[in-house]
C-alpha cells in the first residue's frame, strides 16, 4: 500500500472509519430495538456493562492494548484481562438471566446478543485497524 497516492490512503482509511461507525450505530439500533419492539426496557440494563467494559483498558493498560494479547508478569495488565473478561462475560449474562427469569422474550435475547456480536466485530476491526503501521489514530 505504500505505492499508493496520498488521496487514495486517505480515502481508505476514512472507509474504514466510516465502516466502524456503521458497526457501532447498527450495535446500538439493535439494542433499542430489542426494547422497543418488545415494548420491554429492562434489556437496557446491559449498556450499563458496556459503558463500564472499557474502564479497565482506559485505567490499567492505557493506550498499549499490545500488552493484552502477549503473556506478561504485569499484575496490573492481569486484572485489566480479568475484569474485561468479567465485562464481557457480563454483558451476554444479564440478558440470558433476564430471558430465564422471564422478564424478555427470546427476540429481545437474540437481539441483544446480536448486539453484542456487532460490537465485538466493531472491537476486533478496531484494534486491527489501530495495529497497522500505516493508520495510527492517536
Amino acid at each position: 500500500m505504500a505505492d499508493l497516492p496520498g488521496h487514495v490512503l486517505a480515502c481508505l482509511h476514512t472507509g474504514k472509519l466510516a465502516f466502524l461507525a456503521i458497526l457501532v450505530s447498527g450495535g446500538i439500533v439493535l439494542q433499542i430495538l430489542a426494547c422497543a419492539l418488545f415494548k420491554n426496557w429492562w434489556p437496557m440494563l446491559t449498556v450499563i456493562v458496556y459503558v463500564l467494559l472499557p474502564m479497565p483498558l482506559l485505567f490499567f493498560a492505557g493506550s498499549d492494548t499490545s500488552s493484552l494479547f502477549t503473556e506478561s508478569g504485569n499484575s496490573w495488565v492481569d486484572a485489566t484481562k480479568f475484569l474485561t473478561g468479567a465485562s464481557a462475560v457480563g454483558s451476554i449474562a444479564i440478558p440470558a438471566i433476564l430471558k430465564h427469569a422471564g422478564v424478555i422474550c427470546w427476540g429481545a435475547l437474540a437481539m441483544e446478543l446480536s448486539s453484542f456480536v456487532v460490537f465485538v466485530v466493531a472491537i476486533i476491526c478496531y484494534m486491527q485497524m489501530n495495529s497497522e503501521d500505516d493508520y495510527k489514530m492517536f
